[in-house]
């Protein structure tokens, strides 16, 4: 039996096609291994998001290719640059663009025949590799806000809905395979259905998943702001225990010029707004944000503003990043590109403030009752996943102490003992 191994690099979004990618492989003809050194063919799906992620994917390739071992190159990096990717590393066996994956398997065929051809990428054959309970559920692709600073669409393409049915279906096989907690997932979630005819809406894909009992957990990432409805609050604030009452919204910024450079929708009146509704509306709301320092033309008064921003509306879970100048985009082109080391500085501010309102934060947390799935053991503590922190290694951790014996999966309750900056700690209540 032939052995494969699989690196996959990048978003969750790029892990659901690497899991989709390993269900092309019979079962009867090849096992799957985490060593790649052991491996007889290597898939290696790269991201090509911004330079650091590029530059993590070239390593990554040169390093499978030092096994000796055919190895396969897929991927966001791949569709970028494929015609460069091929002429500077022509010891890859095989390069895929994502272009290609209606006939991924038809190509492995060219360089193993024992590939049973099951046509392209597929969740009929996908291989959840996130844990026993917990799976991601990819419900389109592409992106048609087209920031002025990113690759996605360029990567990606527009914008384009999965069918509604077929996300149901999966989400039922899902189900019946388990899985009792699901992540929905795609550039924007929020714009689901509205190219579809008949056309439909987050709200209505959330409702219909909502009548499949066995979820627990059903979480939605990536919601862009200008697209999260009064309704789609209403949907999370009546069903908040089992829709979780999680916002991962990136706001990139605040302030409205820059926001209109970057060529994101909205303003700093209408993030204001949506922050005090969802307050106001949601019980045990949870904010989490990405925010973009030394966008092109981002002054010092700028950035105070930002800070000052993020500072008041106090967010739970934040990530910040420093402008990657990005070829092909947009703002690549801007006058007033921003020092490197003034971003630095910028970022290390950030997270510095953030620390403060973090900790802050989760000591309001302490004595709090949550539920959640047992995700792995940290020395003598158990760690947990409960409304509160979405999966990754974005959210913070909770450490929870049991007098019980666990395995990954499992479903408890417990209370929360104790606060840290980033990290909480917590006891099993029975």
């Amino acid at each position: 039996m032939k052995k494969v191994g699989l690196i996959s690099l990048g978003c969750d979004k790029n892990l659901v096609d690497s899991e989709n990618i390993l269900g092309l492989f019979d079962k009867q003809k090849y096992e799957i291994i985490n060593d790649p050194s052991q491996s007889d063919i290597i898939v290696v799906n790269t991201c090509g998001f911004i330079e650091p992620s590029k530059k993590e994917s070239i390593e990554t390739i040169f390093e499978m290719l030092a096994y000796g071992k055919k190895v396969v190159v897929t991927g966001c990096l791949v569709e970028r640059y494929y015609d460069e990717l091929k002429k500077q590393i022509p010891e890859v066996s095989l390069f895929i663009p994502i272009r290609d994956y209606y006939r991924f398997n038809e190509l492995l065929n060219l360089i193993d025949d024992d590939i049973t051809t099951k046509g392209g990428l597929s969740e009929e054959y996908r291989i959840v590799s996130t844990g026993p309970k917990m799976a991601y559920l990819k419900i389109g692709d592409g992106c048609s806000n087209h920031c002025s600073y990113c690759a996605i669409p360029l990567i990606r393409g527009e914008y384009k809905s999965r069918d509604f049915n077929s996300i149901i279906k999966e989400a039922k096989d899902l189900a019946d395979n388990g899985i009792e907690e699901l992540v929905l997932l795609e550039q924007d979630t929020t714009r689901y259905g509205l190219d579809l005819t008949p056309r439909k809406t987050i709200v209505d894909l959330l409702k219909e998943l909502l009548k499949i009992e066995s979820f627990k957990f059903i979480r939605l990432l990536y919601l862009y702001p200008d697209e999260i409805t009064d309704s789609l609050i209403e949907l999370i604030s009546e069903n908040y225990e089992r829709l979780t009452p999680y916002f991962d919204v990136p706001i990139q910024h605040c302030e409205d010029h820059i926001l209109s450079d970057m060529n994101r929708r909205g303003n700093k009146k209408n993030l204001y707004s949506l922050f005090s509704k969802i307050s106001a509306k949601v019980p045990h709301f949870v904010l989490r944000t990405t925010v973009m320092v030394g966008f092109p033309g981002e002054t010092n008064e700028d950035f105070e503003n930002l800070l000052s921003f993020i500072k008041e509306i106090q967010f739970d879970h934040l990530g910040a990043f420093t402008y990657s100048r990005e070829e092909g985009t947009t703002s690549y082109n801007f006058k007033e590109q921003i020092d490197e080391e003034i971003k630095k500085q910028r970022l290390d501010k950030i997270m510095r403030a953030q620390q403060v309102i973090s900790y802050r934060k989760n000591k309001t947390r302490v004595g709090e009752i949550m539920s959640g799935f047992i995700i792995g053991k940290d020395k003598d503590n158990y760690l947990i996943r409960t409304y509160w922190n979405a999966p990754g290694e974005v959210d913070g951790k909770i450490f929870v102490k049991s007098n019980s014996v666990h395995k990954n999966g499992d479903y408890i309750k417990i209370k929360i003992t104790d606060a840290f900056v980033y990290d909480l700690l917590a006891e099993e209540i029975y």
